[in-house]
């Protein structure tokens, strides 16, 4: 376009797309045919002038979920728009929102489902209609048992996705991380804990977060980490925690000896499922969503905006 049509696009997209006028309306006032205005809104387009936004809480950001798919190797991916909150309960809310409704419309229904606790997964529990499938059962992949007063969201979670499911909760009844490998070797000996574990290796789907590795994390709130704990593992290099244990960027486990403390499936385990979908959200969990990604920790990424746009181009 020359400078002249340049200027004619910008006023008939103003007059379109911000006055309301029709394209009759705008031929009269610039003293153009409907084809020419026609012509001038799509030119416009193209040229990056005008950009059409769909807002809606429930949209779908389809060309980043089709380029995390071809360029991150991702099985699938969900993407809700970002609206300016890149650290927020609301974000959260969508985010587990829009997970609830891609394992709604999951295909085939899977049978046995394999869930993790947290924040994250008790909102999707939240958002997940009554009868969203049936006959599902749900069991609980790694300890959560509350080491201090606060009640534990663990069970809750595994329960409400069950009964909403129309199936079966099986919990672990074991804490997250124990004081001695020895006694994690006792626990999961145990028969009651020993079939809990067989079930959860043999779901056919994952559903999970990931924590941070600072003071917010779950892990911390529930008494079985300091903050001092937590400090340490930064310092060895840990971005994150995956069912409870830190890893790093590359997705390796960072503390052996606290991991052999650890009770639920492995790192491993849930990197070589076929169906692990990961629910991951805000700014803030950049670094622990691109490890998830990149050492293949997740088949299915449902996340926001700003997250997938990190992950494609580095950049918010």
């Amino acid at each position: 376009m020359t400078g002249d049509e340049e200027l004619l696009a910008i006023k008939a997209s103003v007059l379109y797309y911000e006055d309301g006028k029709t394209q009759d309306e705008i031929g009269a006032l610039l003293g153009l045919s409907r084809w020419k205005v026609g012509r001038l809104l799509s030119d416009a387009k193209t040229a990056g002038f005008v950009r059409i936004e769909i807002v809606h809480p429930r949209a779908r950001k389809l060309e980043l979920e089709r380029r995390l798919r071809q360029e991150m190797g991702l099985v699938d991916a969900v993407v809700v728009p970002s609206l300016g909150q890149a650290d927020s309960d609301e974000l959260q809310s969508r985010v587990a929102l829009a997970a609830a409704e891609y394992l709604t419309s999951a295909r085939p229904v899977p049978r046995t489902l394999g869930i993790s606790w947290g924040r994250t997964l008790h909102d999707v529990a939240q958002q997940l209609r009554q009868d969203w499938a049936t006959g599902v059962n749900v069991v609980q992949i790694n300890g959560g048992v509350s080491l201090n007063k606060r009640a534990s969201s663990a069970a809750n979670t595994t329960a409400t996705i069950a009964q909403k499911g129309g199936g079966e909760a099986l919990l672990l009844p074991s804490p997250a991380i124990l004081e001695r490998a020895e006694t994690k070797r006792i626990i999961e000996n145990d028969r009651t804990v020993a079939q809990v574990l067989t079930a959860a290796r043999s779901a056919s789907a994952f559903l999970f977060s990931a924590g941070l590795a600072d003071s917010s994390s779950v892990l911390v709130d529930s008494g079985y980490l300091t903050r001092d704990d937590v400090r340490i593992l930064v310092q060895k290099g840990a971005v994150g925690d995956v069912l409870g244990r830190f890893v790093d960027a590359n997705g390796n486990v960072v503390d052996p000896a606290l991991d052999e403390r650890t009770v639920g499936i492995t790192i491993d385990e849930l990197r070589a499922a076929h169906t692990s979908i990961a629910v991951i959200s805000g700014r803030s969990k950049n670094d622990i969503c691109r490890v998830l990604v990149s050492s293949g920790i997740c088949t299915v990424l449902v996340t926001d905006e700003g997250n997938a746009r990190y992950l494609l181009e580095g950049k918010q």
